[in-house]
């Protein structure tokens, strides 16, 4: 089968388009045939070395992927062959086709394209496990999520709109990006290169600050988000795009009775993975059925087209999801 195949550590130009083994599905499997993927940020930090695969998952990249099931493991009985589905894998996206536990597996709405289905999983089930099941954000809170524009920003706010709709949504997003933030539902937007984003919070809440803060820039914001977090809110780090260490203020964050929570999904266990799936099926697949939720899609690239995705991704100028195709 073709698939992105990484020669060394480094640049887009490390992938490498190349013919490889076709995976085998083991009990509780389902072979996939991929008509569509997605980039998201980890797929680069892989790529440049600095996040492996979880044990026993495919080193190929790619996080999520939609298409139709070709073959099915030992023991599969919920699924058939030529099922429309979308799934998270822990590796293997960026092929024809990809192994993924059957557990983790939702049906395509039928009015969904395969573009669509693979923007779904890795980026809205991280903002729906952080924000909601984690952070625990309701009607009548407020949330601040950093990186407006990107997959798991955009699928936040849309979230955040649709199953909280009595809560209030700041972000922050660069100049260029502004406007479209607040179109997709943003109550503030905040221009994190020319405010200082705790003050801009707590001004617009009556210095009261964020009850759920969704956070990958990491340590060069740890300060600034205790700042704008509420008393008994909720930080949430899914990403240290700006290093892993920094100065923590115990004694505030003693008094003010704050929770830090580190969060990563693609480690999480099969059983975790498959909880979290059947939650946001539950809570969240209707909404895209029904298209009160459709996902914004940047830019659609063949899959030969991989390293210019990635190149696209790291100059952050895109707004949602860029996707990758195959025949």
């Amino acid at each position: 089968m073709k698939a992105v195949l990484l020669d060394g550590f480094g640049g887009p130009e490390v992938l490498k388009i190349a013919e490889t083994d076709k995976p085998t599905p083991s009990g509780g499997q389902v072979l996939i045939k991929v008509a569509a993927t997605s980039v998201n940020r980890p797929d680069i930090v892989q790529r440049e070395g600095n996040y492996p695969p979880p044990k026993g998952d495919s080193e190929i990249p790619g996080l999520e992927v939609a298409g139709i099931i070709e073959e099915t493991g030992p023991g599969v009985t919920s699924y058939k062959c030529g099922d429309r589905v979308m799934s998270l894998v822990g590796g293997g996206g960026y092929a024809q086709y990809a192994v993924a536990y059957a557990d983790h597996l939702i049906p395509i709405p039928e009015a969904m394209s395969f573009e669509s289905a693979a923007c779904v999983c890795e980026s809205y089930i991280t903002a729906f496990l952080n924000i909601f099941m984690i952070g625990g954000f309701k009607d009548g809170q407020v949330v601040l999520a950093h990186g407006g524009g990107g997959g798991v920003n955009t699928a936040a706010i849309q979230l955040c709109r649709k199953l909280a709709p009595g809560g209030r949504v700041m972000v922050t997003a660069s100049a260029g990006k502004i406007e479209r933030v607040r179109q997709l539902g943003a109550d503030l937007v905040i221009n994190y290169q020319e405010e200082d984003f705790a003050e801009a919070v707590r001004a617009f809440t009556g210095k009261k600050g964020a009850d759920v803060i969704l956070d990958h820039i990491g340590a060069n914001y740890l300060a600034l988000n205790m700042r704008a977090l509420a008393v008994g809110g909720t930080l949430v780090i899914i990403g240290i795009m700006s290093g892993a260490k920094a100065e923590l203020n115990l004694a505030l964050m003693m008094v003010k009775r704050q929770r830090i929570i580190g969060s990563v999904l693609r480690s999480r266990s099969v059983q975790e993975k498959q909880e979290i799936v059947a939650q946001f099926t539950r809570t969240v697949m209707p909404a895209f059925s029904d298209g009160s939720i459709e996902p914004v899609i940047y830019r659609t690239y063949p899959l030969d087209d991989v390293a210019e995705a990635h190149r696209t991704m790291e100059q952050s100028k895109h707004f949602g999801k860029i996707v990758l195709t195959l025949d």
